[in-house]
């Protein structure tokens, strides 16, 4: 009886054995069948017209940015304007003590009134010692020298009119005036302080406009330049300016110049943008973002999550018929923040692996889920292509 007991539960545990293996079994292989067909974003490509709008970081300069320095030596005796202050054309900056360059400018007067006489005196000589030649009194040599003494004399005049033009001029570096509208920069010296030749007074802006500098790759420059000869130059030179703080200039700027040639060290160009600034908002030295628009027609674009590299060539996973995956080359003609413009290698229909390309490999076949391109460009950059 025991044994026939032993037998029962040896048969129901092999048959719970055989159970649970042939669960674990089925389990195991529909784990490999869902890892192997798993559901994956896919997109299709397709071609678009639309606007790119490429960012730069820009310097901004003010129209006019001057230093005030002094050309002479001397302590200062007068401050007549404040830090931050707008000043006109002309206005009175600053005093230097001027006692020791007046008495120069008197003393260079004088030597040129004495310089004067003494040519009216060397003049009158010169007519006496003609009379007394002309009757035979005294040789033509006497008149000769007397000559050479009067054009000395003039000479000395020139010498002294030259020596008081340049004492007037060293007087007027002691009065130092605005040399155009603007704003008062930083002031780092004070009354009674003295003052070296050459040592800075302070700064000051004509910032009625101002200028933005940004750097363009030499390839962008040809694109630009292209653009223009295919539309409305005016139109396509304007820019905007973004602040800062992120907020937008409200006022558009426009390109006036670029620069001669390309920078063969960074392969960019400069450019310069004008903008206009009546509320006096930008200052020189301020940063900000210069925004370019290119309109591009039938653009190809794919999304950079999509793309892969290897060694400097650019890679996307392919859906084909069977929902197999298939790697495929590409090259990009630029590439933006979110998105590659094509040149080659796909085209319009072709069905792209959005994201997830980590995860799988050639051959796999996968089941795939749509999603819309537009969509897709307007949560990357609110409808905006933004390079």
């Amino acid at each position: 009886m025991v044994g026939k007991v032993k037998s029962v539960l040896v048969l129901l545990l092999m048959s719970v054995f055989t159970l649970l293996s042939s669960c674990t079994s089925n389990n195991n292989s529909k784990t490999q069948q869902g890892s192997y067909v798993q559901e994956l974003p896919v997109i299709q490509l397709a071609s678009l017209d639309t606007l790119l709008y490429k960012e730069y970081i820009a310097e901004i300069n003010a129209v006019r940015h001057v230093e005030i320095r002094a050309r002479i030596e001397g302590f200062l005796n007068k401050i007549y304007v404040d830090e931050g202050q707008e000043v006109r054309k002309g206005q009175p900056l600053f005093r230097l003590n001027s006692e020791e360059f007046e008495a120069e400018l008197a003393k260079s007067k004088a030597n040129l009134e004495n310089a004067i006489a003494n040519a009216k005196a060397a003049a009158l000589e010169v007519d006496r010692i003609k009379i007394l030649v002309d009757k035979k009194v005294i040789s033509e040599s006497e008149l000769e020298v007397a000559k050479a003494k009067l054009t000395a004399a003039k000479a000395r005049i020139d010498e002294a009119r030259s020596a008081q033009s340049n004492a007037a001029i060293r007087l007027s570096y002691t009065y130092l005036k605005s040399p155009f509208n603007g704003i008062i920069d930083r002031i780092p010296l004070k009354v009674g302080s003295l003052v070296s030749k050459g040592d800075l007074l302070t700064k000051i802006s004509d910032n009625s406009n101002v200028y933005a500098y940004f750097n363009v790759a030499e390839s962008e420059y040809l694109n630009y330049q292209k653009m223009l000869l295919s539309g409305d130059d005016d139109e396509r030179k304007l820019v905007k300016l973004t602040l800062a703080d992120g907020t937008e200039y409200p006022y558009p700027g426009k390109i006036e110049a670029m620069e001669g040639e390309i920078n063969v060290s960074t392969g960019t160009i400069a450019f310069r943008a004008s903008f206009p600034n009546p509320d006096k908002i930008l200052k020189h030295g301020s940063t900000g973002k210069i925004t370019l628009t290119n309109s591009i027609n039938g653009a190809l674009l794919l999304p950079q999550k999509s793309a892969f590299e290897i060694q400097d060539r650019q890679f996307v996973y392919v859906l084909d018929e069977n929902n197999k995956v298939r790697v495929r080359s590409f090259i990009p003609e630029t590439r933006l923040s979110h998105f590659y413009v094509v040149r080659s290698g796909l085209k319009n229909g072709d069905k792209i692996i959005y994201e997830g390309i980590q995860n799988i490999k050639e051959g796999m076949e996968i089941t795939p889920v749509f999603y819309d391109m537009d969509s897709i460009i307007e949560a990357a950059s609110n409808g905006k292509v933004v390079l």
